[in-house]
C-alpha cells in the first residue's frame, strides 16, 4: 500500500493494523478534536503519539511506509526490532495476557524454505525450552503463523558484552573474571543435559541491568549423546561456527565436538574481552580458521601488562590447541576463576546500558536495519554471522595444504642431495 498522503488514510492504516482498539483511537481523536491539537498531516500525528506513548517509533515508521501489517508475530505484538542475524531477527514484543515483554525470533522467509535451516530453528527451539539456569536464556513458546515461524524467549534489557566493548573499550580483571564464571555456570548446566553450544562469542553473551550475564543464541547447538541429532552431516555442513571464535577441532568436523569446543570459545571470548579484539583480527575467514588450528595469538600481556600472569594462564589454558590440554569442564573452569570472583562487583553503568524505543519512551533511537515479517515480503539485509561450510571442511583443506607443502620441501631437499653427490 502506498504512503498514506493524508490523517485520513494514515488512520485507516493503523485501524487495519490493530495496533489499538477502536475505543481507544476514538478516545485519542476525540481528546486531539476537543482541544483543536488535531494535526493535518500524517508525519506529525504519527510524532506526538510517539512521543505521549501511543506507537512505537518501529509501528509508526511502518504506518507512515504504507504498512498495516507485520506489527504481531502470533500472539505477540512488535514494538521494536532489537536484533538481526543469517538465522532470524529479533523483536521485543508484547503479550497482551499475561501483559510482558518477550523477545521474539522469527525465522527469515527465506530460511524457512532451507530444510537445514527450518530443522535447526525448531531444535533451538527444543534445546532452549529443556533449559533452566539464571545464565541461560529461557524459551517461553514456539509456534508458526501461516509461514512465519517464531521462538519467544525470555528478553534480557541489557547489551551483549561485544557491544558493550566495541563502544567502551577492554574490561577490567574483576568484571572479565566474574562474566566468564557466570557464561561458565551456565555452559556447566548445558553439558550437564546434553548440549553443546558450537557458537559461543562475546555477541551470545548478553549483560543485563543488573550485572547477570545469559548465554543466549542456541541456532547452532547439538544434542551430542543423540545419535539422531546429525543435521550437521544430514546437509553436509562440515564447519559450524564464528571464525573469530571457532575451536580448532570444530574447523574439522563441527558434529563431533564436545563441551571442550565451547571452552576454547569462552577462552577467545575472554581474550577479546581483555585485550578488545579477537585471538586473530586481521585476514580471511578461511585464514581466521587455520590460524586457530596452528597459530598462537598476540599474547594477552603483551596489551595488558597489569594482568597478573595466572589470571592470563586461566584463559590461555581454555583456549589450548589440543582438548586434552583444555580445562575438560566448565566446572572446572568456574572453579580455576574463583580467586579473581570472590568479591562482588557493582552492576554495569547505565552509559553501557541500550536505550530502545519502547511505549511511553519516546525520543530514542531505534535498532537500525529492517527485517521483513509479513508473509507476503522477503527478509532483507542478512548477514550470516557462520562460517560457510565448503564441499570440503576447511581444517580437511589446511591439512590437504600442509601435506602438499611437506611433499615440496621433500623434493627439493632430494634435489639438493642430488646435486652435491
Amino acid at each position: 500500500m502506498a504512503a498514506p498522503a493524508s490523517v485520513p488514510d494514515f488512520l485507516a492504516l493503523l485501524r487495519q493494523s490493530k495496533l489499538l482498539e477502536e475505543q481507544a483511537l476514538e478516545g485519542q481523536l476525540q481528546q486531539l478534536r476537543e482541544a483543536g491539537a488535531l494535526p493535518q498531516r500524517p508525519d506529525d500525528l504519527a510524532k506526538l503519539w510517539i512521543e505521549q506513548g501511543i506507537l512505537t517509533p518501529f509501528q509508526a515508521d511502518g504506518l507512515l511506509q504504507g504498512r498495516w501489517r507485520g506489527f504481531f508475530v502470533g500472539p505477540y505484538r512488535v514494538l521494536e526490532q532489537i536484533g538481526a542475524g543469517g538465522m532470524g531477527c529479533v523483536y521485543l514484543c508484547e503479550q497482551e495476557s499475561p501483559r510482558r515483554r518477550v523477545a521474539v525470533k522469527v525465522l527469515p522467509l527465506a530460511k524457512a524454505l532451507n530444510p537445514a535451516a527450518l530443522e535447526r530453528f525448531y531444535r533451538e527451539a527444543k534445546a532452549t525450552g529443556i533449559l533452566d539456569h539464571p545464565n541461560l536464556i529461557r524459551a517461553n513458546d514456539v509456534g508458526q503463523d501461516r509461514e512465519i515461524h517464531w521462538l519467544a524467549l525470555e528478553y534480557v534489557d541489557g547489551a551483549s558484552l561485544g557491544e558493550i566493548v566495541r563502544r567502551h573499550g577492554p574490561l577490567s580483571l574483576p568484571r572479565a573474571a566474574h562474566y566468564l564464571r557466570q557464561a561458565a555456570a551456565g555452559l556447566q548446566h548445558a553439558f550437564e543435559v546434553g548440549l553443546v553450544h558450537r557458537d559461543i562469542k562475546p555477541s551470545n553473551l548478553m549483560l543485563d541491568r543488573g550485572g547477570t550475564v545469559k548465554l543466549l543464541d542456541l541456532g547452532l547447538a547439538r544434542f551430542f549423546d543423540d545419535q539422531n541429532d546429525n543435521l550437521t552431516r544430514k546437509y553436509g555442513e562440515g564447519a559450524l561456527g564464528t571464525a573469530d571464535y571457532i575451536s580448532p577441532e570444530q574447523a574439522d568436523d563441527s558434529h563431533t565436538v564436545d563441551i571442550r569446543a565451547d571452552i576454547y570459545s569462552l577462552g577467545a571470548t575472554g581474550y577479546f574481552l581483555l585485550t578488545g579484539r579477537p585471538p586473530f583480527d586481521e585476514g580471511t575467514l578461511t585464514q581466521k580458521v587455520v590460524w586457530h588450528q596452528i597459530r598462537d595469538p598476540k599474547p594477552i600481556r603483551d596489551t595488558r601488562p597489569d594482568l597478573p600472569a595466572e589470571f592470563v594462564a586461566v584463559v590461555e589454558k581454555m583456549m589450548a590447541k589440543g582438548r586434552a590440554d583444555r580445562f575438560q569442564t566448565p566446572a572446572e573452569v568456574v572453579a580455576a576463576l574463583a580467586a579473581w570472583t570472590q568479591a562482588p562487583i557493582p552492576p554495569p553503568g547505565d552509559h553501557e546500558m541500550p536505550r530502545l524505543a519502547q511505549l511511553g519512551d519516546a525520543g530514542k533511537p531505534t535498532t537500525s536495519g529492517t527485517c521483513e515479517i509479513t508473509p507476503t515480503a522477503a527478509p532483507a539485509g542478512e548477514k550470516a554471522p557462520v562460517v560457510p561450510a565448503p564441499s570440503r571442511s576447511i581444517g580437511t583443506l589446511a591439512v590437504a595444504i600442509g601435506l602438499l607443502l611437506a611433499g615440496l620441501l621433500a623434493v627439493v631437499g632430494w634435489l639438493v642431495l642430488f646435486r652435491s653427490r
